[in-house]
């Protein structure tokens, strides 16, 4: 018998280390199947960079006029039809992707904020227009073959490489500054973000919740996770629920958990939800926390406290309880303190001030909105997003 038990397990050991090799295997697929991705999103941009520049410098220099633009896009369809994507407003976007991306501002924005790196690999400046070639080798169509052929023009700022040409036009019509630009280019990649969840973080303000100042996060909160202000927001836009103004906590939880998945994009991709009404068993007492994460790039439990109502300083130290009892008995050995968020549809921020002064737990109050509304902009969390990013990159 214990023979059989031997040969049960050296084949259980057999299988684990087979696994262990497949994933190995699966990993070489997947990280050739991203770079392949990533080659083919880079060919797009250059492409676009490229077309943009050479039509750019034609209306500059007004060579060709806006219905030229409309016949060049008539040429290719009729001459090229295998060639997609070149209707006269795609070529308009490109000659927007090249003129906004290749202008001084952009340029000095990006130098500011990163480094000479993500706005030219090699010489660490951008090409302007008038010293591109436009003499008649550097041409987009020739006459017989209606082959694009590449204009002499400078290198694709790298920046630029970090999402997908859709994301960039989305950037570009909707953002008018060129620190909001780099902010979404930035966190577009750092999330993984698709046209559509850009579309919302751009709608709902995250430029300006995410950088906002943070005065609603306690010390030990900025003690204990100091880039805490540039990955959790202060402001949380819910006007996917449709709440009407007065509802009940249970309604705003039932209505998180049915959207669950756009509940996270706003929260930020890292968030992993775990509970719901987690219990906790405290001597001869059983509490409940009201939506339990588990955050990905602080490796910590995140407890977040629902409420109706406005913020009131006794929440806080419910929260704190919580996150005792969480540290205490849930949290691993190799995972770092609870985080606790009180997420609330209003709160005084002179109140909150007071209630945070004190706070050695890591917390904070957040606010939800019910509607999308504006809010203050500030550069100098940007700068620490950026730095955030060199520093993950």
């Amino acid at each position: 018998m214990d023979s059989n038990l031997d040969k049960k397990q050296a084949f259980d050991l057999t299988g684990l280390d087979m696994a262990r090799q497949f994933d190995e295997i699966v990993e070489i697929i997947l990280s050739h199947r991203s770079r392949a991705s990533r080659a083919v999103n880079n060919e797009l941009l250059m492409t676009a960079w490229q077309v943009g520049c050479y039509v750019s410098t034609k209306l500059k220099s007004e060579e060709w006029g806006s219905k030229v633009v409309a016949q060049l896009s008539e040429y290719i369809r009729a001459n090229r039809p295998d060639l997609k994507g070149y209707s006269r407003s795609s070529i308009y976007n490109m000659v927007m992707f090249y003129d906004e991306y290749s202008s001084a501002e952009f340029a000095d924005t990006v130098m500011r904020f990163l480094n000479s790196e993500f706005v030219q690999p090699k010489t660490g400046q951008l090409m302007k227009s008038s010293q591109i070639s436009t003499d008649e080798s550097s041409v987009i169509v020739q006459p017989k073959t209606a082959q694009f052929v590449q204009p002499t023009v400078g290198q694709l700022p790298k920046i630029l490489e970090l999402t997908t040409l859709t994301n960039h036009i989305e950037i570009l019509c909707r953002c008018k500054t060129s620190e909001e630009r780099m902010f979404y280019i930035l966190n577009a990649n750092k999330e993984r973000l698709v046209k559509r969840e850009l579309q919302r973080c751009i709608s709902n303000q995250t430029f300006s919740t995410l950088l906002g100042g943070k005065k609603s996060m306690s010390k030990g909160m900025l003690e204990t996770y100091p880039s805490a202000p540039i990955m959790f927001k202060d402001t949380l836009f819910i006007d996917f629920l449709n709440l009407p103004k007065k509802h009940s906590e249970k309604k705003l939880k039932d209505g998180l958990l049915e959207h669950m998945k756009q509940f996270i994009l706003e929260l930020g991709k890292d968030f992993i939800f775990m509970d719901q009404e987690y219990r906790l068993e405290v001597g001869s007492s059983t509490f409940k926390a009201d939506l339990l994460f588990f955050h990905r790039g602080i490796q910590a439990l995140v407890a977040v406290e629902l409420k109706k109502s406005k913020f009131d300083p006794r929440d806080l130290g419910q929260l704190e309880f919580y996150l005792e009892a969480l540290d205490r008995d849930v949290k691993r050995s190799n995972e770092n303190p609870s985080v606790g968020i009180i997420l609330c549809p209003e709160a005084d921020r002179v109140v909150v001030e007071y209630a945070m002064s004190r706070s050695m737990s890591p917390t904070m109050i957040a606010q939800y909105k019910r509607i999308l509304i504006p809010q203050k902009r500030m550069q100098a969390q940007l700068n620490e997003f950026c730095n955030q990013f060199l520093t993950n990159d």
